[in-house]
C-alpha cells in the first residue's frame, strides 16, 4: 500500500526539512521573495527562532558565526537581489573559514526568469566560486531531496558554504512529498599506513612542530590532539584565527601563524625539518605570503592532514598528505605509541619563553594602552568567554596579548573580513546564553555592521562591544605609510560618539580615554544587563602593537632615499 504524504506548500516542505535536520535558529533580513517561507516559520515558532537581522551582511555573519560555534550548519534567509548581493560577504567568510552554513536566497519566480526581472540575479553564477554548492529549486517536490544534498555537503569533506535559491512561485505550489531523515556526517580517516608513516617521520625529527587550523574540529578532537601533543612533547603553533583548539595557557603552546607573527617563532618554522599541519589549508595569512615554505615542495618535511581531498596537494606538496576529518585523526594520533622526544623536548619550553615574552604589554604611545587593556581582559575574562572581532590593526592585539581558553572561544575571519565583530558576537550569545561574550572592532570595522547592536537589543543579546577609535582605517593606513609614507588620503575617520550610540539603541555606553579608567568602565557594562558599548580612544601613533606610526614612517622614507 502507498504512503499517503500530507499536501504541503513548498514553504511548509522546506521549513519541515529545516526542522528535520535539526535547525533551532535562523537569521535574516525579511523579503517579499520568500513570504510564503516566512509565513511557514510562523507556524514554526516555537522550535525555530527567527533572528530579525538589520542587514544581509550581518544576517549571513551572524549565521557563519553560529556554524564555526555549533558545528551545525548556520542558516540565512534572505530576499533577492540586493538582499542577495549583501549577504556575499558572510559566504565568503564560510568559503576561506571553512564553516558550515546553508544561504537561502528568495528568488524571482520561475515564469520570470531570463528577463532580468525585479531584482533577479543568477545565483549559480554569482556564488559560483564562493560556495560549495550553488542551486535552484525549481520542483517543489524536490525540496526534501535538495535540502538533505546541502546539509551533507556542507558538513562532509571540507566544511562550507551551500546556497539555494527559491523561486517565489514554487514555494507557493502545493505537493505531496515524503520528508528526508536527517543529515549524518561522514568523515574520512588516516588508514593503518598513513599513521605508521607519520610516526616513522616524527621518530626521525629533530625539530618538529604542530600547526593546528581549519574548520571540522569539536572538543573531543582538540582534546585528543590535547593528549597526543603531550605524549610526544611537541610544540604546537595555531593558524591565522585559530587560536583556540589548544588552550594558550598549555605549556606545550608555543604562538599563532598569522600576521605580525612573533619573530622567533617564524624563525623558528624556518628552521623546523617537519611540520605537522593538522586542518589548515595554509593559506597566505598563515604562511607569511607563501613565505614560511618553499613552493611547490617546502624544504621541510610535511605532514599534511585535510578533510578535503582536493585541498591536499592543492599549494605544498607534502610529504605525507592525509585525507581524513579532524576527530579521526586526532583519536588515530592520540591512541599512536609515542616516539622518543629527547631531540626536541627542551626546544618546547625555550619557545613557550619567547611565546609569553611576547604576551607582555609593551608601552604604547597615547592614554589608552590597548595592550594592558586586553592583557587585564585576558586576567578578568572567565574560561569560556568567546571573544570575537573583525578585520583590523585593532585584532593584533588581541590576538597577541589574549589566551584563547579552548575550543571555540574565538570568532574571528581567516578571510579578514571587516565588520565581523558585531555579528559575530550577537549570533554567539544567542547560541550560548549563559557565556560571556565579548566583541572586538575597530571604529571602521563597527561602522560596518554596527547597526547589528539593535539585533543584540531586539533579542537580549548581552554581549560588551569593544570599540578600538583612533580615527583611521588603522590597517590600510599602515599600508599606506609603508608604501607612501606621508601622502594619508582617503583613510581618515570622523567618528561618532560610540556611547551615545548605544545609549539610543537602548543599550549601556560607556567612553575611555585612559587605561586606569577600562577597568571599571568595563565592568560597570558587564553589569548593565543589557547590551553595552565601551568606546575606548587610542592614539593613530599605536599603529600596531610592534611599531609606531613615526617609526614606520621614518623607515619608509630612509628606505626610498636608497
Amino acid at each position: 500500500m502507498a504512503t499517503v504524504h500530507p499536501r504541503r506548500s513548498g514553504a511548509q516542505v522546506l521549513i519541515d526539512q529545516l526542522r528535520i535536520h535539526g535547525t533551532d535558529t535562523i537569521f535574516g533580513v525579511p523579503g517579499e521573495s520568500y513570504l510564503a517561507a516566512l509565513d511557514a516559520l510562523y507556524a514554526q515558532r516555537n522550535s525555530i527562532r527567527y533572528v530579525i537581522c538589520r542587514q544581509e551582511g550581518g544576517a549571513a555573519y551572524m549565521a557563519e558565526a553560529y556554524g564555526k560555534l555549533t558545528g551545525k550548519p548556520g542558516i540565512c534567509f534572505v530576499t533577492r537581489g540586493p538582499g542577495a548581493t549583501n549577504a556575499s560577504v558572510g559566504v565568503h567568510t564560510g568559503f576561506q573559514d571553512s564553516t558550515p552554513m546553508i544561504l537561502l536566497v528568495g528568488q524571482v519566480a520561475r515564469e520570470q526568469m531570463e528577463r532580468e526581472a525585479f531584482q533577479e540575479i543568477d545565483y549559480r553564477r554569482m556564488y559560483g566560486q564562493m560556495a560549495k554548492w550553488v542551486t535552484q529549486i525549481e520542483d517543489a517536490r524536490r525540496i526534501p531531496e535538495i535540502v538533505s544534498q546541502a546539509f551533507h555537503r556542507a558538513v562532509n569533506g571540507r566544511p562550507g558554504p551551500v546556497v539555494i535559491a527559491l523561486p517565489e512561485d514554487m514555494l507557493t505550489d502545493e505537493v505531496e512529498v515524503a520528508d528526508a531523515g536527517p543529515y549524518k556526517v561522514s568523515r574520512g580517516a588516516p588508514a593503518p599506513q598513513d599513521m605508521a608513516t607519520f610516526r616513522e617521520l616524527l621518530a626521525a625529527a629533530k625539530r618538529p612542530l604542530v600547526v593546528l587550523g581549519g574548520g571540522g574540529w569539536n572538543a573531543e578532537a582538540c582534546a585528543d590532539i590535547k593528549a597526543f601533543v603531550e605524549a610526544n612533547h611537541l610544540p604546537v603553533t595555531t593558524a591565522f584565527r585559530n587560536q583556540d583548539l589548544l588552550d594558550n595557557r598549555h605549556a606545550n603552546f608555543v604562538g599563532d601563524l598569522g600576521l605580525g607573527v612573533n619573530p622567533p617563532l617564524g624563525k623558528r618554522i624556518k628552521e623546523s625539518d617537519l611540520i605537522v599541519a593538522i586542518g589548515p589549508r595554509l593559506g597566505e595569512a598563515t604562511t607569511g605570503g607563501y613565505t614560511m615554505f618553499d613552493l611547490p615542495v617546502p624544504s621541510q618535511m610535511m605532514v599534511h592532514v585535510h578533510a578535503g581531498a582536493e585541498e591536499l596537494g592543492r599549494v605544498y606538496q607534502a610529504t605525507l598528505p592525509i585525507n581524513s576529518g579532524m576527530a579521526q585523526f586526532a583519536a588515530a594520533a592520540k591512541a599512536m605509541k609515542p616516539v622518543d622526544a629527547s631531540a626536541w623536548k627542551a626546544e618546547v619550553s625555550i619557545a613557550r619563553t619567547d611565546y609569553l615574552k611576547n604576551i607582555e604589554p609593551p608601552a604604547q604611545p597615547g592614554s589608552a594602552n590597548l595592550a594592558e587593556i586586553v592583557a587585564w581582559l585576558n586576567k578578568r575574562l572567565p574560561d569560556d568567554v568567546i571573544v570575537t572581532n573583525g578585520a583590523g590593526n585593532y585584532a593584533g592585539y588581541v590576538h597577541r596579548f589574549f589566551q584563547y581558553r579552548g575550543f571555540r572561544t574565538q570568532l574571528a575571519p581567516t578571510n579578514g573580513s571587516m565588520g565581523y565583530g558585531v555579528p559575530s558576537a550577537v549570533a554567539a550569545k544567542i547560541a550560548a546564553p549563559g557565556r560571556t561574550v565579548v566583541s572586538f572592532s575597530g571604529d571602521g570595522c563597527f561602522l560596518m555592521n554596527g547597526q547589528e547592536f539593535a539585533t543584540a537589543v531586539q533579542h537580549g543579546a548581552n554581549v560588551v562591544f569593544i570599540v578600538v577609535d583612533n580615527g583611521t582605517y588603522g590597517t590600510i593606513r599602515m599600508h599606506q605609510e609603508r608604501e607612501y609614507p606621508t601622502r594619508v588620503h582617503g583613510t581618515e575617520l570622523r567618528n561618532p560618539d560610540f556611547a551615545a550610540y548605544a545609549r539610543a539603541f537602548g543599550g549601556h555606553g560607556e567612553t575611555v580615554e585612559k587605561t586606569a579608567d577600562f577597568e571599571a568602565a568595563f565592568e560597570r557594562a558587564l553589569a548593565a544587563d543589557r547590551p553595552a558599548i565601551v568606546h575606548v580612544k587610542t592614539d593613530v601613533e599605536a599603529i600596531t602593537s610592534r611599531i609606531t606610526l613615526t617609526k614606520l614612517r621614518e623607515q619608509a622614507l630612509a628606505k626610498q632615499k636608497h
